[in-house]
């Protein structure tokens, strides 16, 4: 059996960074962002890791060779993110299409793949190491808009661990750039998808005219003292069908057609507000992404790899949210209704909102904040060694994550990170296994509690 992961020490050898341009001559030109784009939550780098197993029919092929040329002829199509962004008048974003290139870096580790553990879950091991954060390379303007590093592993693995520029593409922008790239490894000429920029459609009206409320906006900056908590213990948690159905019987009849993002969402959100003891009269609230493509008719065009997503809010009291059951307490409800609120109309708002508000962040005031990234495809990326055998986060601090996940006993499910005091971890810990075992009141073993990984 592997040994824990907080005990598993590794040392990366790392060759210096380069950039990896083009393979050939692309346009120079500026291209700006949408409005959707460029506010201050996507003002970030988003890392992200992806593991591999050793491939006998891949014998004498190198990853990290087929990787960069892969990306070189990526790049290509999407030559905007081999270049830098500007900042304009009014903090409005841009790209400036030099070719320079993304980051690159190619390494070595001795260790192998099943000395991570079974399962591969976050936070991983010297992760730092696995994604080095190249001096200068940190920030959004004027940087690499993509970080790569690819690392073999002793037993013919390896790891390929990237950071993007949030602000020029979401999760499923991403998939879709890193599935391009495995096209390209594989030995495809173009993308099956090819990328589109269009940005425009996204774009605050003229003259912008808010039309709908934005809740995940409101208190951005006030009670500022109240939007750190210090996020020192990470822990995943496996939900497969036993660990749903158990939960579904806490709730009313009316929503137990609540999606699994719903349900667990909710049963989080009360869980983390009871271990952080909020005070019970204040409001604390969920924000949560919401992707946006199905809400356009007519519908963007296929290959868009913009942001398409919206921070949608759902709000009460942490005493409603706290003292009363999953099902009464309408946490369920809530975030039902907030994902509903995302609608076309509403991502037109929220531009013309960005421009006149100046480009803010979303509240991180008494806020759980959520990413369901189940369906962002990464998983399925093919550089020729088949699927990843996890992809997902590095390590989490404030955002949970939703992944999907295949457990040791091969049972597909669903992967939540959560990050909380040390403290607050272990009420939640606590919290949780009452409400899944309490869930059969007559079964005298209740539901299996769900997989707990520090």
């Amino acid at each position: 059996m592997a040994p824990p992961f907080s005990s598993l020490v590794f040392t990366v050898h790392r060759r210096e960074p380069e950039l990896v341009a083009p393979a050939k001559p692309t346009p120079r030109e500026y291209k700006l962002l949408s409005d959707i784009d460029d506010h201050d939550g996507v003002r970030c780098q988003i890392p992200n890791i992806q593991f591999y197993r050793h491939d006998p029919s891949m014998q004498g092929k190198d990853p990290a060779r087929v990787i960069r040329e892969a990306l070189a002829r990526t790049l290509v199509f999407y030559y905007p993110l081999a270049g830098r962004i500007r900042e304009g008048p009014n903090r409005k974003l841009m790209v400036d299409c030099t070719g320079e290139g993304v980051l690159f870096i190619e390494a070595d580790a001795d260790v192998t793949l099943d000395q991570f553990g079974d399962p591969l879950q976050p936070p991983f091991p010297c992760w730092k190491e696995l994604l080095y954060d190249v001096p200068g390379s940190s920030g959004v303007l004027n940087r690499p808009l993509l970080h790569v590093q690819v690392t073999r592993l002793r037993c013919g693995g390896f790891i390929f661990a990237f950071r993007f520029n949030h602000t020029m593409c979401d999760a499923a922008g991403q998939s879709q750039f890193m599935s391009t790239v495995g096209e390209m490894a594989r030995g495809r000429l173009a993308p099956s998808i090819p990328p589109v920029w269009e940005r425009h459609l996204l774009a605050a009206r003229d003259p912008p005219r808010v039309t709908c409320k934005h809740p995940a906006y409101d208190n951005a900056y006030d009670e500022i003292g109240e939007t750190t908590v210090p996020y020192d213990d990470l822990r995943s948690f496996f939900f497969g069908h036993a660990q749903v159905s158990a939960l579904r019987k806490l709730v009313p009849q009316h929503l137990r057609n609540s999606s699994t993002f719903e349900l667990l969402t909710a049963c989080f959100w009360r869980c983390r507000t009871i271990a952080l003891q909020v005070n019970p009269d204040v409001e604390v609230r969920m924000v949560c992404t919401v992707n946006s493509r199905s809400k356009f008719n007519p519908p963007l065009p296929l290959g868009y790899y913009g942001n398409m997503f919206a921070h949608s809010a759902a709000v009460t009291q942490a005493r409603k949210l706290c003292e009363n059951p999953l099902g009464y307490a309408n946490a369920i409800q809530l975030v039902k209704q907030a994902k509903a609120d995302i609608t076309e109309e509403y991502m037109k708002s929220l531009a013309d909102f960005m421009v006149i508000k100046g480009r803010p962040h979303y509240s991180m005031v008494r806020a759980f904040l959520v990413s369901d990234v189940t369906r962002s495809g990464y998983r399925d990326a093919n550089y020729g060694w088949g699927k990843a055998v996890y992809d997902g986060p590095t390590r989490v601090h404030v955002v949970s994550f939703h992944i999907p996940f295949k457990n040791k006993e091969g049972e597909d499910g669903t992967l939540i990170t959560l990050a909380l005091p040390a403290q607050a971890i272990e009420i939640f810990v606590k919290e949780l296994d009452g409400m899944l075992k309490g869930s059969k009141p007559n079964d005298e073993n209740g539901s299996k509690s769900v997989l707990s990984s520090p």
